[in-house]
């Protein structure tokens, strides 16, 4: 019964939106930033093994994800950092650690990089933010796209295309979106943060899944290179998600790094 009360999501309005978050444990603060599409409820395992090694563990829904509200246009990065800056600071935490997730990677790499004086220590997972170049064959359908864009003057026409672009390069999570999420998506995509990782001042645990294929494993050694205090490790045989997918692996190595 202890641990259903603990699971229970919180409610607070950051940036007027009603935003749902999960507080357990005490002790060092930990901020779990989640990936696109997913939620606290992904990190469950590892939330209750930092908890019992006196960690205080803090999960929000980032806005237009899980219970907390959809923003009323679409956002960018910054507006998402900026959201994170308001919320760490409604919880009166002046300094954390940080664990980010893909899309939680690209919000955990900016607040670093611009607030370093908030980051004890950061943990990327499988972290987006470097703009990948385009294999042959995406910009083959890209091209297509294009085309299609051209001729297809018909809207279903050319949402279909760019559903379909959208879906090859592995952003099927753009196809299940609202209009406002799809923009926000656009936005983020948009940004490359490959500049910024040299200004990250914390010390850094990058933990990759060796058959990760959203974020592919050499994106990680680059972040390796480019943040001057990083270590990577990687977890064999496991995708974009060893959080859930080796959940035990995966605390061992975060908990080794704090």
């Amino acid at each position: 019964m202890e641990d259903c009360q603990e699971n229970k999501m919180e409610k607070i309005s950051i940036k007027g939106i009603e935003t749902s978050y999960r507080i357990v444990g005490k002790g060092r603060v930990v901020l779990i930033l989640h990936g696109w599409g997913s939620s606290p409820d992904s990190w469950l395992k590892i939330e209750q093994t930092l908890k019992q090694r006196d960690f205080q563990v803090i999960c929000p829904d980032f806005p237009g994800f899980g219970k907390s509200e959809t923003p009323e246009s679409a956002w960018n990065l910054d507006d998402y950092l900026a959201w994170t800056i308001e919320f760490i600071g409604s919880l009166k935490i002046d300094k954390l650690i940080v664990i980010g997730h893909s899309f939680g990677g690209r919000v955990a790499i900016k607040l670093s990089a611009k607030y370093p004086e908030k980051v004890e220590k950061l943990v990327l997972c499988g972290a987006a933010g470097i703009k990948p170049e385009l294999t042959i064959k995406q910009k083959l359908v890209l091209g297509t796209a294009k085309i299609g864009n051209f001729f297809f003057f018909n809207r279903l026409l050319k949402n279909a295309v760019r559903k379909i672009f959208y879906s090859f390069l592995s952003h099927k999570d753009y196809v299940k979106a609202s209009p406002i999420m799809k923009e926000t998506m656009r936005k983020i995509l948009d940004e490359d943060l490959l500049l910024l990782l040299p200004q990250i001042k914390a010390e850094t645990l990058l933990i990759w899944g060796e058959r990760d294929k959203m974020v592919p494993l050499k994106y990680g050694r680059i972040m390796e290179k480019e943040i001057k205090n990083a270590e990577l490790k990687v977890v064999p045989g496991e995708g974009h998600s060893p959080h859930k997918e080796a959940p035990e692996k995966t605390a061992k190595i975060i908990l080794e790094f704090l």
